[in-house]
């Protein structure tokens, strides 16, 4: 990745921590800036599991803000452009006056690597990156950041816990390309077994603080 492309990922983290810090901090003006560092942690560590997979995939993972496109599992089944959902979070916080929260605004495209794309060809044309490839990408990412939550937990950081909780289940959702949406194409048996997973931790951060 070349300085131009490291700069606007990071553009993206900082932009989108910014967001959700906002939308989580509705009259808590005093959470502002401790949100703020969890979810650039939280992202981060979204972002680099995702990065590590992919590159054991050999395929180079790259972040987007979330734009909604597809509406239905036909392939026609979307809109002529995407729409940019960035400014939802802030939106449903301030309809709901804080109560609601919207925690994800990122997605993420997968390309080969040099080393793959060259065995595209005779017998090692399975090499191709898949939506099973793609989906482990996701599914793993949003592991991480349960893994984090009970790490952050134990060493008494309950709030950071429940954010990185609130963030995997938000980004588990099976909705146009978000993560859940990536796990769901590449496997129907890992996305329930995710989803009872995610569960379980959900209702754990509906009792911490």
């Amino acid at each position: 990745m070349n300085l131009k492309e490291k700069g606007r990922e990071l553009f993206i983290v900082f932009l989108a921590s910014a967001v959700l810090a906002l939308s989580v901090s509705f009259n808590k003006n005093n959470l502002l800036i401790y949100s703020f560092i969890s979810f650039v942690i939280i992202i981060g560590i979204n972002i680099l599991i995702k990065k590590f997979v992919g590159y054991k995939f050999e395929t180079k993972v790259k972040i987007k803000f979330w734009s909604w496109y597809r509406y239905g599992f036909r392939k026609d089944a979307h809109f002529k452009k995407p729409i940019p959902m960035l400014w939802l979070p802030l939106i449903l916080s301030l309809f709901s006056r804080g109560m609601f929260w919207w925690l994800t605004v990122l997605e993420f495209d997968v390309e080969s690597l040099p080393e793959r794309a060259s065995r595209r060809h005779g017998l090692y044309r399975f090499t191709e990156v898949t939506e099973y490839h793609i989906g482990w990408i996701a599914a793993l990412g949003i592991v991480a950041n349960i893994v984090f939550a009970i790490i952050a937990y134990i060493i008494g950081q309950e709030y950071f816990a429940k954010l990185s909780i609130y963030y995997a289940a938000w980004s588990f959702l099976p909705l146009s390309t978000l993560d859940g949406g990536k796990i769901l194409f590449a496997s129907r048996g890992l996305w329930l077994v995710m989803l009872i997973i995610v569960l379980g931790f959900v209702g754990w951060g509906l009792i911490i603080v």
